[in-house]
């Protein structure tokens, strides 16, 4: 093993720490901050530790972790929790405090921005009656936090006097050598001053109090413009006077993309949509702008989906239509990619399930796990619908939960409490393709072995959670799953259609969804080329990033992995899970059973363009927790974000160009007050690629309309349309202001290729922008230069965006609101003549479920208000099925009685 730090450098202090606290043998070579040691990631990242495997830990705590246990030191779960505290809580804090003492002169300002984290440590500490952070010994936690506060406490105003507990831990750790050694080897004795080198190359970190919420708005009231210094000002403009001269050009994709040597190598999946339901909600469309993000980066990436084709969703759709499953197949995957197409969604490969590539790797995967002992066969008890002759698969069966009584959970899970369901135990079941109550049968099934695996996941999921980016739901999900204990879980079902199990005695049944459905990346991949293994069997060179919604987590970072150990045969298992919270339709949830919310096939029809929905659904893409789409928020955003922030400066940059000088960048002579913008401009630059390289999507997306926000006060301060009808000094500011913003607007293009493709093109299309600077900018750390130089001629500029009417807005919250029921099949008042025997049919099927809901509904002597909403509903439907049978929806009056 060989660990690589640089001086200066405060991570490098944990990691030296604990390997000559451990007496791990290992090497130690020192190297300066901006070399890259990692050969599969584009920056430079410190402390790094080579495996003899051949692979690198690159975070400091999962270096202090590994040489802990490679020392026969397990972390306990105590330990792992102050380790997830120091990385999400102390450390944004001390960067805070370590800028403002190091680079700023503040360090008597040094204890504000700590005190929050002291405080929690001496509280913690004083409970305990222990010397250490988990006990008796010292851990990876006490280390770890230890040299975080180091640095600071070494020679800033910074004392500990009051906090006794804290100061006599402190002073214990502080005093063991292992501890001193590597203070004076990484700082050599200069404090903070031996840092100052390498906090100049840090971006400067937000305050803690913007953290704590949400991310600044730089001109806020609140955060005040942020402070720049002499040193970050001299920087940027050092940096963009490079300009582009040396950059290489944008690259095209060369197909089949496959892993290369000394690259990063990326493979992304996106959770496989159902493909017999094209009305999905679009938010599940949005997360591949980190493919297009990525390989603005210079990584080597490859993003594969597809339709999850079987089931039994597939057949009773199938028979709805009065098609074979195969045809229902065909027929909805051209639409799902007819939908990707619209939204801009350019995957690289967009497969599907029903495959015999599909076949051959899932009964491969299943092969091996039965030789290696890890399925099992057991007799269960199923549903089975006597009415439709069939066992009913878990989402085809809707009843009460019996742990918190949610009257619509699913056979499989309750989307209220979350917990997972065996279809038996749901109190009042039903059918849900016809509403009988099905009864209880016994089958014979197999299952995989999850108990006899989980040491196996338990040692991957360490690894992979702690070098990798895992959302906290992610994290707690599998957590929950493996404190709970693993259970067997079944991997066949008794239907038709799915992937036949190769096994003599059950060849009557297919597997599972959820043990199918994402060896689908798999064959999608083997499907797209023959060298698919390149990718799927090469764990040590490629990263694997899964997206889904939270529902799905389990099945990605439990069943899925434990599969994939199983077959033993050298899988490339998930590095980077991505999971986000619920998206909620205004104040209720998206519902197609009542009309309510815009699915995947409607957004077309709302006449609002594509880039327009990428941009609100990520603004208010459900990250950290639950979020709401609403129609006045959207046409809020769309107004003052794109049309009045945005949209505005981009424009305005470059009518200046043209109006002012002949549509030719003027010469720009930078004063003090430009080079802060570029100071202003690059720190969010950075901010913007840290937060997307953490796939922090939606954060990320303020700093685009920070930028913008600190382009439009700069133009408004400086008035270049009065100053250019000034004097000759006048003219020469009006046109360093004009070049300087619209060479920011080029730089908001390429910021927002992975949100905005088409706006984003405009935008390079109007300032008739060099090729190469779409993806230099967001190389490396994120470099500002000036793409456009004096004298560079741009094209015809028009207005990027339009605005969002209140009637507008008003009309379509009130189509998508449940007002019209299966408003997907609404007919216009105009077309009452025409026939339309394709809506009339489904329409037909809409009427019956109705029906038979009221039915059930009477039967079992609901509530009046309940009937009457439903009765209401139904009889919607009925003049929507009349108007699409070319009849009049409104009933004849009878004779005798008025109308």
């Amino acid at each position: 093993m060989n660990l690589f730090v640089s001086e200066g450098n405060p991570h490098c202090l944990k990691a030296l720490a604990a390997l000559e606290a451990t007496g791990v043998q290992c090497g130690v070579q020192f190297v300066n901050h901006d070399e890259r040691v990692v050969p599969f990631l584009s920056r430079p990242t410190l402390p790094a530790l080579a495996l003899p495997s051949g692979q690198y830990l690159f975070s400091s705590n999962a270096i202090c972790r590994y040489l802990f246990e490679v020392n026969g030191q397990e972390c306990s779960e105590l330990c792992n929790q102050w380790l997830e505290w120091e990385a999400t809580v102390l450390q944004p804090a001390l960067q805070q405090a370590l800028h403002m003492a190091v680079l700023q002169g503040k360090s008597s300002e040094v204890s504000k921005v700590l005190q929050g984290p002291i405080n929690v440590l001496e509280q913690s500490l004083s409970k305990r009656n222990a010397p250490y952070l988990t006990g008796d010994s010292v851990s990876a936690a006490d280390l770890v936090l230890w040299a975080g506060f180091f640095p600071v406490l070494s020679d800033s105003s910074l004392t500990l006097g009051e906090h006794k507990s804290l100061k006599a831990w402190f002073d214990r750790v502080a005093a063991m050598n292992a501890c001193q050694s590597a203070a004076q080897k990484v700082l050599q004795g200069k404090g903070l001053q031996g840092m100052k080198s390498y906090m100049q190359k840090q971006p400067a970190p937000q305050s803690s109090q913007c953290r704590e919420t949400q991310p600044c708005n730089s001109n806020s009231e609140e955060g005040g413009e942020r402070v720049v210094s002499e040193e970050e000002m001299e920087a940027a403009a050092l940096t963009w006077s490079k300009g582009l001269n040396t950059c290489p050009p944008a690259t095209k994709k060369q197909h089949p993309i496959l892993p290369q040597e000394g690259k990063r190598n990326v493979l992304v999946t996106s959770a496989l949509p159902y493909v017999n339901n094209t009305l999905q909600t679009v938010p599940e469309y949005t997360d591949i702008l980190v493919d297009v993000y990525g390989h603005l980066r210079g990584w080597n990436m490859l993003f594969v989906c597809g339709t999850d084709e079987y089931g039994t969703a597939t057949e009773n759709k199938a028979r709805e239509e009065g098609l074979t499953p195969q045809q229902i197949c065909d027929k909805y995957h051209a639409v799902h990619s007819s939908i990707y197409k619209w939204f801009q969604i350019d995957f690289d490969y967009f497969g599907r399930t029903t495959t015999e590539k599909q076949t051959e790797i899932a009964q491969d995967i299943f092969w091996r796990l039965h030789e290696r002992g890890f399925l099992i066969e057991d007799t269960v008890e199923q549903l089975r619908c006597e009415n439709c002759q069939r066992f009913l698969a878990d989402r085809f069966v809707e009843g009460i939960c019996p742990h918190c009584s949610y009257p619509e959970a699913r056979g499989d899970q309750c989307d209220k409490c979350g917990r997972l369901i065996n279809a038996v135990d749901l109190r009042e079941p039903q059918c849900k393709v016809c509403r009988q109550t099905p009864v209880i049968r016994s089958s014979k099934h197999l299952f995989l072995d999850l108990p006899k695996l989980e040491s196996q996941l338990e040692q991957w999921l360490e690894k992979s959670t702690s070098t990798g980016d895992w959302t906290a739901n992610a994290k707690q999900i599998t957590r929950s799953w493996l404190r709970d204990g693993l259970k067997p879980r079944c991997i066949t079902r008794d239907l038709q259609w799915g992937t036949p199990v190769p096994h003599a005695d059950f060849k009557e049944k297919v597997f599972y969804v959820w043990f199918d459905a994402p060896i689908g990346y798999l064959s999608i991949t083997a499907n797209y080329t023959n060298e698919w293994e390149k990718w799927w069997k090469n764990p040590h060179q490629v990263e694997l990033y899964n997206f889904m919604a939270k529902d799905n987590v389990p099945f990605h970072s439990v069943v899925f992995p434990c599969s994939l150990l199983g077959a033993q045969d050298n899988y490339t298992l998930v590095n980077h899970l991505i999971a986000t919270e619920y998206l909620n339709y205004e104040d209720t949830k998206f519902s197609k059973s009542r009309g309510v919310g815009v699915f995947g096939d409607m957004a077309k029809d709302t006449g609002i363009p594509s880039d327009v929905w990428r941009f609100y659904l990520l603004y208010v893409r459900p990250e950290g927790q639950d979020s709401a789409f609403s129609w006045a928020d959207m046409a809020l955003k769309n107004n003052s974000e794109l049309l009045n922030n945005l949209g505005n400066f981009i424009n305005r940059a470059g009518m200046f160009v043209t109006k002012f000088f002949e549509g030719c960048v003027p010469v720009m002579e930078l004063q003090e007050e430009d080079k802060k913008l570029l100071a202003l401009v690059s720190w969010e630059l950075q901010q913007y690629i840290q937060l997307m390289d953490k796939i922090k999507i939606r954060d990320a997306l303020k700093h685009i309309l920070n930028i913008s926000r600190h382009g439009n006060q700069y133009i408004q301060v400086n008035e270049p349309w009065k100053k250019i009808k000034g004097g000759d000094s006048e003219r020469q500011r009006a046109g360093t202001v004009t070049g300087v913003s619209v060479n920011i607007a080029c730089l908001l293009s390429v910021m927002l290729s992975p949100y905005m493709p088409a706006v984003s093109q405009t935008i390079r299309d109007q300032l008739n922008a060099p090729p190469s600077c779409i993806n230099t900018m967001l190389e490396g750390n994120g470099t500002f230069v000036c793409s456009l130089s004096a004298g560079h001629r741009i094209g015809a500029v028009s207005p990027l965006f339009q605005k969002l009417e209140a009637d507008q807005i008003e009309a379509l919250k009130k189509k998508f609101g449940g007002q019209q029921v299966f408003d997907v099949y609404a007919v216009e008042v105009g077309t009452v003549n025409q026939v339309d025997p394709e809506k009339a049919k489904q329409l037909t099927q809409a009427v019956a479920e109705q029906g038979e809901k009221v039915r059930a509904l009477k039967a079992q002597k609901a509530e009046k208000a309940v009937i009457t909403a439903e009765v209401a509903k139904l009889l919607d439907l009925k003049k929507q099925l009349a108007l699409a049978e070319g009849k009049n929806p409104e009933p004849a009056p009878q004779k005798g009685k008025k109308k």
